[in-house]
């Protein structure tokens, strides 16, 4: 029997209800901040990864799904979002419009991991980008957008972390600091953090495994190597996030997982720890575009994955509202009677009433049962002797009360 591939799933109808009610809160939020919509496509240049995400992340190391095709061409299915969008901007030239240009997301994410709770080789992320502004108040805003995008789908007790990384210019420094301090700790860490120590340094900072946490928060902190320029960038975010009278704190070992991020990061957590509780995250890329072959443009932006999002909202136990179902069921008795159901069903459906009959004849009591385990609010009854007076018998069908209603007035009686 065949069966979705590991690390995938099935969205069922019943599902559907938290897909749209994201989707929907996503659409709201980036509306509110000046986000327009953009749609890349599902694969690109395998380069495109490598050059932005980085060679020495796990993402493009383990994680991407890569194939050739018949041109003989390198594609890999789209591992994260924001390499595309920096892609569309430089190719379609948006760095010619008023600046800061800022785009949103909501994508299929592939990456050849191993499935957990809240992870998938193929999720979905709602993401936001904003280029062509250097000003750490745009950090503070995409960060505020975040947290308002969790607090308007209901989540409660989250948690936001913010830390700044440095540039170019100090980073190195930094990050010499950092190895010979994990030098001293080589036997303490797991065996992908030994190997990370000259490949990835930063990324030992992230490790979950209980004994590399503990080395971790002895670690050297990326803000006491900061140049004068992301020290007062650093500054300056943290006194707008004040501002803005969000609830941070300092992390001195969120670094996130990949090699384009610039001075602010962030991370946003329901109380839930463990590799997979982060819901939301981001930071600054001021370097990506002229990686990628653009002008140097300075660019912020978040992801967050839909289905981790929805098993948080499961386990705070927040009603979603229901996707709306079709008001009316048409029932008949008769040959006649379904034609004239069915002209019916048509005409309501003309007139945006949701409506439905019955598509083979059973008996009255069945197609009833039908219409309740449907989840219609009414039951549009047609028989002959309806047929001659030119009317149905709409039965409530949760009170049971029903009444005579002529063709020509059933859909405004609907409607009212």
């Amino acid at each position: 029997m065949y069966q979705a591939p590991r690390g995938t799933q099935d969205i069922l109808p019943e599902e559907q209800a938290y897909w749209r009610y994201v989707e929907q809160k996503a659409a709201d939020i980036a509306r509110l901040y000046g986000y327009e919509r953009i749609d890349t496509p599902v694969f690109e240049d395998a380069n495109l990864f490598v050059r932005g995400v980085g060679e020495g992340t796990d993402i493009v190391e383990k994680e991407m799904y890569t194939f050739t095709d018949r041109g003989n061409e390198r594609m890999t299915l789209r591992p994260e979002g924001t390499a595309p969008v920096c892609r569309a901007y430089i190719e379609h030239g948006m760095y010619n419009l008023t600046q800061p240009v800022k785009l949103y997301y909501i994508a299929p994410i592939f990456r050849y991991e191993r499935p957990q709770a809240g992870r998938f080789r193929q999720h979905h992320q709602f993401g936001c980008e904003a280029f062509g502004e250097a000003d750490p108040a745009l950090d503070a805003e995409t960060i505020d957008m975040a947290w308002q995008f969790f607090s308007s789908l209901g989540l409660k007790n989250l948690t936001l972390q913010v830390n700044s990384i440095g540039c170019t210019t100090c980073r190195p420094g930094y990050v010499k600091t950092l190895v010979e301090y994990y030098q001293q700790h080589v036997s303490e860490l797991c065996p992908e953090c030994q190997a990370r120590i000259l490949r990835n340094p930063l990324r030992l900072l992230d490790c979950k495994k209980p004994l590399c946490r503990q080395v971790a928060l002895n670690a050297p902190g990326s803000i006491d190597y900061l140049c004068r320029e992301c020290g007062e960038h650093f500054e300056k975010l943290r006194h707008y996030l004040s501002v803005l009278n969000l609830p941070y704190h300092v992390d001195h070992r969120l670094v996130r997982g990949l090699d384009y991020y610039t001075r602010t990061v962030f991370e946003i957590q329901p109380e839930i720890e463990g590799a997979q509780s982060t819901i939301g995250g981001g930071g600054r890329y001021d370097n990506l575009i002229e990686e990628l072959g653009g002008k140097p443009t300075p660019a912020v932006g978040f992801g967050s994955g839909i289905e981790r999002i929805i098993l948080n909202l499961k386990r705070q136990g927040i009603v979603v509202p229901r996707i709306k179902k079709p008001e009316v069921f048409f029932a008949w008795l008769g040959e006649n009677a379904r034609d004239e159901a069915l002209r019916q069903t048509a005409l309501l459906r003309k007139n945006g009433i949701g409506a439905v009959f019955s598509i083979v004849g059973k008996s009255l009591k069945a197609q009833l049962r039908q219409a309740n385990s449907l989840g219609v609010e009414y039951a549009a009854i047609i028989g002959d002797d309806e047929l001659k007076m030119g009317c149905v018998i709409l039965r409530h069908m949760n009170s049971g009360k029903q009444e005579k209603v002529v063709f020509s007035d059933l859909a405004e009686k609907l409607k009212t």
